[in-house]
């Protein structure tokens, strides 16, 4: 599985490469436009600031059984925190506003509880998996969806997470949370998944 991931995003890295046109390329670079000042400010307010509401962003078209079942997706193995809902753990979804990739000051704690955990455990590796609409050209997606996991990672390794301990994949659009058309379904479909590896 994990070859497979890796042949997709170098893939996915030569599309980018060798198939984006000019404005591709421009919009491409957009992404990168003021990005760490603006995560550095948005990890400076949000550690201080203790109230979990990330989940409350959207939690549109799914039933809480079934926000609890994706929030327990696999980790139950990793200790009882990442089962509980009330614990940030065992919220791994982060999701983001349309044609953006700055993390929102809802999901600062919750990948900050993230990052204190994989920080105390060295051995534990996550995939930062990057998630976008439909809307936009394929190519800028996939580099849209990077950018996205890119910033949570760059969250991460602020709080003592190293590289080794993460991949940074992005799949665009090719894997949505909700086939659905219109705003409801591609809200959810704008996201960074942190998906465990289980030991």
């Amino acid at each position: 599985m994990k070859i497979n991931k890796l042949a997709l995003t170098l893939i996915a890295s030569t599309v980018v490469l060798t198939g984006c046109t000019s404005t591709d390329e421009k919009d491409a670079s957009l992404l990168d436009t003021d990005l760490k000042a603006e995560q550095e400010a948005l990890i400076t307010s949000g550690l201080n600031n203790n109230a979990v509401s990330g989940e409350q962003f959207i939690t549109q078209g799914l039933s809480q059984s079934e926000l609890n079942a994706n929030a327990m997706n696999g980790l139950t193995s990793l200790g009882a925190e990442f089962s509980d809902p009330a614990n940030p753990l065992s919220k791994q979804t982060i999701y983001f506003k349309h044609d953006s990739s700055q993390v929102q000051q809802d999901f600062i704690s919750i990948i900050a509880a993230h990052a204190q955990y994989l920080a105390a455990n060295r051995g534990q590796r996550v995939i930062l998996e990057g998630h976008t609409d439909e809307l936009g050209s394929r190519e800028y997606n996939i580099a849209l969806g990077e950018q996205r996991a890119k910033s949570v990672f760059s969250i991460l390794r602020s709080q003592g997470v190293t590289g080794q301990q993460v991949e940074v994949v992005s799949y665009g659009e090719e894997k949505p949370a909700s086939e659905g058309v219109g705003e409801a379904s591609w809200q959810l479909n704008r996201r960074v998944e942190i998906t465990y590896q289980v030991q």
